[in-house]
């Protein structure tokens, strides 16, 4: 043991020798070698493989090699190796592929071939690494490999692989790992174990690097990592997979795999907070432990991290020389970047004097209200000129939150839905420097006209501010850690926001050539008219979804913590004004409203001869019927959603279900009372819609988590399908009388196009929120209008449980479960029948 040890020392003076893969020579080369390769030399190689210990017992071991046939073999050998030889370069010249001879070697022992020169036309296939056998064949320098890799190339049809090294397993395949911060011991058995399962080790780090092994993050190799983006893996990285060294799909690069063991951002951290308050203290220690960190109230000499509040001008006090006085975004920034960013970039410095913000402009962009008049006085043509060249988008009222900003129940509500009420971002955009010439006497008309400009410019800036600072690094899949969100939610979150950017460009260029040029019978109307169309087409899907946007925002800030760090960088950007991404989100479902508001106010102070006068009746009713067709697409989009849950909550659910012309109508909680569906006792779920019913049994086991390619992740299908019914089958809705023994208990009498005769299903609610008579008049005028009969009435029967032998009073009895499987009986639809003959 003493001598492995010492040949595994020796290998890392080099990190490169030995390879398990023919590392930096060209397999390709090599083989157009081979073909120049006189037939005596490959006529001397006899190949063989000998199967030690149990696995010459594995039939499937037997037969994978049945399959390969072949093996690569290595031909001119150098005449001399010496330690500073590198054996890829100079103890291999080629690769050739010959036919491995049968019958396979079987042996207990590997005694036999202590003293065989194999010339490498021998592979021993051993099921354990640790073990005498092994020792004894790494002194003699023969080829070594695993199970694994025999029933990998098996099913992938390839030869078994050269390699110098022992290969157990191929599930560090085309990895080349460096290590930093582990003592000699353990070092060793890390790079033994990923030789083992193919990786290359690198002394230092290089670009080739895909994998950094770290125990500290206090190294120049940690540090050159992060900043090139490199995975940075825990030891239990590599013993993990050791572990899973014998399934033959798994490999350590696969993203859920790797995400177990990377070094989290905070280990070896102990923070300290400063200046923040107390519900984002509590977030941010929260995060800390969630990043593998620690966290202190105050600094002691265990500290390694303060962590400052970006309006902190002065530090209480002097920290010690050897912590790092950071400032708040180098804490968001790690978690962004999945790795411990570098401090010099974010270190605090404390100002001279406390620095007071710069007042914004008093030039109000609120939607016009009561106050406009007594306002416009106010305004002189000197405070036009003056602050034209510094409009500001942050207008002095307090911020609403995105909550209660506005209501999505009707956008024709326009009384209550502001266009800028609350902080706007800052332009994003630089402001044109052409200016109108203010008119002498400024008119009301033209300073409403002036207002629209000043608020569609502000519009404008928003989109683009959401578009450059969220959505264009979100897209950024070269990113540092890697993409931060899957792309499916990137557009579940952003939606149409490009397009309506783009419109509402065209329509902020064509109001300032007006007031450029203003003139009291240029049509402002005309303009919206001529977006109509566009409106039209962009504005229902983002308002639609903007439910789902805001829903997913908050999915993932609670489930990403990059996603919620990356919030929380761009939050406190000049350009978001302080606002939250879903705060800014919601302007354009306030938008339209206030251009209603506006235009009215301009229709207000036109004269009745002026030609923009109808321009702008018929551009406010434009915008009316746009936001009409959002209200009415939102109520379609919304049963389309109730759809697709349905689909999600039933395995099995038949796809001919999703219909654009289907919705649903209720859904209601049942217990069977029959052996037809399924089981007497078990509960079911009907799906009433318009047009059909869909009855699904709650499963018995639930199946795991779905996640798709994109990273979400749904939840598991807690019902089962059974059947998919047209209302049109169904014949009869049986209202079952109520007494001591029967309650909330209903049947329908159903003829499938598959049977020759009707068939019965009886059920009872078991939830009391739905009363029996109110749903059967629901479920009868829904088969009534789809047999396009006017009279529901008639397709409800009142019949007495005993016709039926429908009884409910074991369903609440919890010693009658083991009996239900007793009292199975045939179809009781004919002894029902012949009692209820009008059913016929």
């Amino acid at each position: 043991m003493a001598e492995r040890a010492a040949g595994a020392r020796s290998l890392l003076g080099d990190s490169s020798a030995g390879d398990s893969r023919l590392d930096d020579v060209s397999r390709e080369c090599l083989f157009t070698e081979a073909t120049s390769v006189a037939a005596e030399d490959v006529s001397q190689i006899r190949t063989k493989v000998v199967l030690l210990g149990k696995v010459q017992e594995s039939e499937e071991v037997l037969n994978a090699l049945e399959t390969v046939q072949e093996m690569e073999v290595p031909l001119k050998k150098a005449n001399e190796i010496t330690p500073n030889s590198k054996l890829g370069h100079q103890f291999v010249r080629s690769l050739v592929k010959l036919e491995i001879e049968l019958p396979f070697v079987k042996s207990e022992t590997v005694e036999d071939f202590e003293n065989e020169n194999s010339e490498f036309g021998t592979v021993f296939v051993l099921g354990e690494f640790d073990s005498q056998p092994y020792d004894t064949l790494r002194k003699i320098s023969t080829r070594i490999l695993g199970p694994p890799v025999i029933l990998r190339c098996a099913r992938k049809g390839e030869p078994l692989p050269f390699t110098l090294r022992p290969l157990y397993c191929t599930c560090m395949l085309n990895l080349v790992l460096c290590f930093t911060g582990f003592k000699k011991d353990k070092l060793l058995t890390l790079v033994t174990l990923a030789h083992h399962m193919g990786a290359t080790i690198r002394k230092e780090y290089t670009g080739k690097i895909t994998h950094l092994v770290a125990h500290s993050t206090q190294s120049d190799k940690f540090r050159a990592a992060v900043s090139m983006g490199t995975p940075i893996m825990k030891a239990e990285w590599i013993f993990k997979a050791w572990e899973k060294r014998n399934e033959i799909d798994f490999h350590v690069a696969d993203e859920a795999f790797r995400n177990e063991f990377k070094v989290p951002p905070f280990q070896d951290c102990v923070l300290t907070f400063l200046g923040f308050s107390k519900e984002e203290l509590g977030s941010m220690e929260e995060m800390t432990e969630m990043q593998g960190g620690r966290h202190l109230p105050d600094v002691d000499e265990t500290c390694t991290h303060l962590v400052i509040e970006n309006s902190l001008k002065q530090l209480p006090f002097e920290p010690s020389k050897k912590i790092f006085v950071v400032k708040q975004e180098w804490f968001w920034g790690s978690i962004q970047m999945d790795a411990r960013a570098g401090e010099s970039m974010y270190l605090y410095e404390e100002s001279g004097s406390p620095t007071l913000k710069t007042p914004v402009s008093m030039l109000s962009l609120n939607t016009p209200n009561s106050t406009r008049k007594r306002r416009r006085l106010r305004d002189t043509l000197a405070q036009f000129t003056r602050e034209t060249d510094n409009l500001s988008p942050f207008p002095p009222c307090k911020r609403p939150s995105a909550e209660t900003s506005v209501s999505l129940g009707s956008l024709l509500d326009v009384s209550n839905t502001p266009d800028s009420c609350g902080e706007t971002p800052k332009s994003s955009l630089k402001t044109s420097k052409r200016y109108a010439a203010v008119p002498a006497k400024p008119s009301a008309r033209w300073q409403v006209a002036m207002e629209l400009y000043q608020t569609e410019s502000n519009y404008v800036d928003i989109l683009t501010t959401i578009i450059q600072i969220f959505k264009v690094p979100l897209e950024n899949e070269g990113q540092l850690g890697g993409p931060i969100l899957a792309q499916e939610e990137i557009k579940t979150i952003f939606g149409s926001i490009p397009d309506i950017l783009d419109v509402h460009t065209k329509i902020k260029s064509d109001l300032e050539e007006i007031i450029l040029n203003w003139s009291e019978n240029h049509s402002i109307g005309g303009i919206i008219q001529n977006y109509s169309k566009d409106l039209m087409k962009i504005y229902p899907p983002f308002v639609n979804f903007f439910e789902m946007s805001k829903d997913t925002i908050g999915k993932c800030v609670k489930q990403k913590p990059r996603f919620h760090a990356f919030l929380k960088i761009n939050q406190a950007k000049p350009e978001c004004g302080r606002q939250s991404l879903a705060e800014l989100l919601i302007r354009p479902v306030q938008r339209l409203p206030s251009v209603v508001l506006l235009l009215n106010d301009l229709w207000k102070h036109t004269a009745n001869d002026n030609p923009d006068k109808v321009s702008l009746e018929n551009a406010i009713e434009i915008l009316k019927e746009v936001m009409t067709h959002i209200n009415e697409d939102k109520r379609k989009t919304e049963g389309q959603r109730q759809i697709f849950d349905v689909v999600y909550e039933v395995d099995g659910c038949p796809a001919n279900l999703l219909s654009s012309h289907r919705n649903l109508v209720q859904r209601v909680e049942t217990v069977v009372l029959d052996d037809e569906l399924c089981d007497r006792g078990e509960q079911v779920t009907l799906f009433l819609f318009n047009d059909c019913l869909e009855i699904a049994r709650k499963r018995h086991k639930v199946i795991s988590s779905f996640k798709s390619p994109h990273g979400q992740t749904r939840p598991p299908a807690s019902l089962k399908h059974i059947v998919l019914m047209p209302l049109s089958q169904i014949k009869k809705v049986l209202d079952i009388k109520e007494t001591e023994d029967c309650r909330s208990a209903f049947a329908l009498l159903v003829r499938p196009p598959t049977e020759q005769s009707n068939l019965l299903f009886s059920f009872q609610l078991i939830v009391e929120e739905h009363k029996k008579d109110d749903w059967l008049k629901l479920l009868s005028r829904h088969v009534a209008n789809t047999i396009c009969k006017a009279d529901a009435e008639n397709i409800i029967f009142n019949t007495e449980p005993e016709i039926l032998e429908v009884n409910t009073k074991d369903m609440d009895s919890t010693l009658s479960k083991a009996s239900r499987a007793f009292k199975k009986t045939s179809k009781k639809l004919f002894c029902a029948l012949s009692y209820f003959p009008t059913l016929l």
